[in-house]
């Protein structure tokens, strides 16, 4: 005989549920936010009615009066009913309204506009066990994408990362080639290419509108001359005697990455080094239960595992594979020194060499 449910545990995970359901549809709030600049309007402003923001946007007020009610129960902003207005705290300006902000992560809510885009795809790919390339998302993956992962490498790659990297930034500073390995939008090109004015820094990436907008971006910044973006993958990327090739959070997209080690480790120069970067996750679900790690493998269902599979490649590791699978990748590609040289909170960085 069956036990009897417990009604009060149903209960509780229905609440989740229903907290989680809530989480989602203020997602698409977050989202319009940052992308209407409504946060970056509020910012530093006080204490602001919806006709205010209305007159300092040129958005229409009513819309606003709903979006900043919808802010307020979920204690984005806060509101004062004497004066009818809505505070958006420094302390989430800082999360919310500068992409600059080492702290800023409202990016990752404009990835979810592809992310639910693709779901009938997703589903076909489950029955057929086919994959959902990068490519045929829409467009709001790769500018979310780009924009959740700036503010990171903003506030540790330079400080922290390449000076883990034993020797690099001596070569950096003296003059050094340096290949991004699918840079995308190529934030983490330049953000090294700003840093070490003597090196040269080429960015590679099989995505070619992701291509065109680094281009963009590097004109607009004044960086044709030390940086460049081609289209290529990461088994086939040109050039070598390469000091330092770099992999930022894309190794386990890929569906060769052993063939991108090794390519890698033929396009060093003798003393180089590759830096992985990858999420701070692991291979056992058990440390995974938390929000960092609950986000990351819920994306690997949604992109990094299917984007792998539409590759055809040998190897499709998904988000959480872990570092020893890396690390094994990495051996077998002739890359036989290996060390976990810095972490944050959602990133490990390795080194590796010959």
């Amino acid at each position: 005989m069956a036990e009897p449910i417990d009604e009060g545990k149903v209960m509780e995970f229905l609440g989740r549920v229903v907290t989680d359901a809530g989480a989602a549809v203020a997602g698409l709030c977050t989202s319009l936010g940052d992308r209407l600049g409504l946060y970056a309007a509020m910012s530093g402003a006080g204490p602001m009615t919806s006709g205010q923001l209305a007159e300092k946007t040129g958005l229409q007020e009513r819309y606003l009066r709903e979006w900043l009610a919808a802010q307020a129960v979920g204690e984005y902003v806060l509101y004062d009913s004497d004066g009818d207005t809505y505070l958006l705290p420094d302390e989430h300006a800082a999360v919310l309204a500068d992409p600059g902000a080492p702290t800023y992560a409202a990016g990752f809510l404009t990835m979810m506009q592809a992310l639910y885009a693709s779901e009938d795809a997703l589903m076909e790919a489950f029955r057929t066990g086919e994959g959902v390339g990068w490519e045929e998302h829409s467009s709001a993956l790769f500018a979310g994408t780009a924009k959740f992962f700036r503010p990171g490498y903003v506030g540790a790659l330079v400080p922290e990362w390449l000076p883990a990297m034993n020797g690099t930034v001596g070569k950096l500073e003296r003059g050094a080639e340096v290949a991004d390995i699918g840079c995308g939008y190529g934030y983490s090109t330049m953000l090294m290419a700003q840093a070490y004015p003597e090196s040269h820094f080429h960015g590679f990436d099989f995505h070619q509108p992701s291509i065109t907008a680094a281009r963009q971006i590097a004109h607009e910044q004044g960086m044709d001359e030390r940086v460049s973006f081609d289209v290529a993958t990461a088994q086939d990327f040109s050039g070598d005697g390469y000091d330092l090739i770099t992999f930022f959070d894309c190794l386990h997209d890929m569906g060769d990455p052993g063939a991108a080690l090794k390519h890698a480790q033929e396009s060093l120069a003798d003393g180089g080094s590759c830096m992985i970067v990858e999420p701070n996750v692991s291979n056992d679900m058990r440390e995974n239960i938390n929000p960092i790690g609950r986000a990351v493998v819920s994306v690997s269902v949604a992109v990094c595992l299917p984007s792998a599979l539409a590759q055809h490649g040998p190897e499709t590791m998904g988000n959480h594979a872990g570092e020893a699978a890396m690390r094994h990748l990495a051996d077998d590609a002739g890359l036989h020194h290996w060390r976990l040289a810095a972490q944050t909170p959602m990133n490990r960085v390795y080194a590796a060499s010959r």
